[in-house]
């Protein structure tokens, strides 16, 4: 072999005394660490929820893009569409109401009452009863195959857990019980417009059911049922529903807004998102908080007074 050049031979220096130290502790460390087998540190176990045969709890669900992808009463608008029940320019009409709230991304109080007013004008004088049929068939048609069953699953897990799940809705109580009852959940707390003997008087019991109003609703219902509010369970994926959230003690975030995913992250709640990519946030038109609820409400209103004519 030939010999190594000058010019590399003279910078070799020979190793120090604290570079050997060095160099022996890194290979006693290393030699240890390679037959030393780490024991696996035990994850806490999660307490099991929900729990069986807790009595005092119960879970509450929103619906539209929490149980069900889009909004329920814009597929309820679809049925009557293609029953012919109005016409393009009524549909167009209450499908804008919901777009124009979701991209303002606030409520006007005065754009809110009339939209309001003018849907329990328009249902003023017609039967529940007739809403209450048309609202089965449409179920089938096209709410059943929009239920995602990842949240279906969560509200089994309740039931199986001998707990009474209920939904929690600005859309109104008939719409909303017709659904709880073909999923076998407890019941459903909606939008109430008065009727009397049976027919709608065009008037509201109080305001749309949402935000606040929702959590009120929880609390009124968790009184009268002898529940206690920290055992219970909420899911939404509105930041609306903050409130009703905050009730409970064990909240979750179902496919969340960016504002309540944001709100979870920061507090810890649990967060599920049964959608195909984070991108996909709404399907179909989303519901106005409360009023697009209400504009469906008069979509079907519509129908059913084109119907009598």
């Amino acid at each position: 072999m030939a010999p190594a050049p000058q010019w590399f031979t003279r910078r070799r220096r020979p190793a120090t005394a604290r570079s050997v130290l060095a160099g022996e502790a890194a290979a006693e460390a290393a030699r240890k660490s390679s037959q030393e087998v780490p024991e696996a540190e035990e994850a806490p176990e999660e307490p099991e929820f929900p729990v069986a045969g807790d009595e005092a709890a119960a879970a509450f669900f929103d619906l539209d893009n929490t149980v069900m992808q889009g909004a329920a009463l814009f597929h309820f608008g679809r049925g009557l569409y293609k029953r012919h029940f109005f016409h393009k320019r009524d549909l167009a009409r209450f499908a804008w109401q919901q777009v124009y709230f979701r991209l303002a991304g606030s409520e006007n109080p005065e754009h809110m009452a009339d939209v309001r007013n003018s849907a329990l004008s328009i249902v003023q004088g017609h039967r529940v009863a007739e809403l209450m049929s048309i609202g089965e068939e449409i179920y089938d048609e096209y709410m059943a195959e929009r239920v995602w069953p990842g949240t279906r699953a969560l509200a089994q897990a309740h039931l199986d857990a001998g707990q009474k799940v209920w939904l929690v809705t600005a859309a109104p109580v008939e719409t909303a019980t017709i659904i709880a009852r073909r999923l076998g959940l407890t019941g459903a707390l909606g939008t109430v417009a008065e009727s009397v003997g049976g027919v709608y008087t065009g008037k509201l019991v109080g305001e749309p059911l949402h935000g606040p109003a929702k959590a009120e609703a929880v609390r009124a219902l968790a009184a009268a049922e002898g529940l206690d509010l920290s055992h219970c369970a909420a899911y939404s994926d509105s930041s609306n529903d903050i409130p009703m959230l905050s009730l409970v003690g064990h909240p979750y975030a179902i496919n969340p807004d960016s504002r309540l995913r944001k709100h979870a992250h920061e507090h810890g709640w649990r967060l599920r998102d049964y959608r195909t990519g984070r991108k996909a946030v709404k399907i179909g038109i989303p519901a106005a908080a409360g009023v697009g609820a209400l504009a469906g409400g008069a979509a079907a209103a519509v129908a059913l007074q084109r119907r009598r004519r």
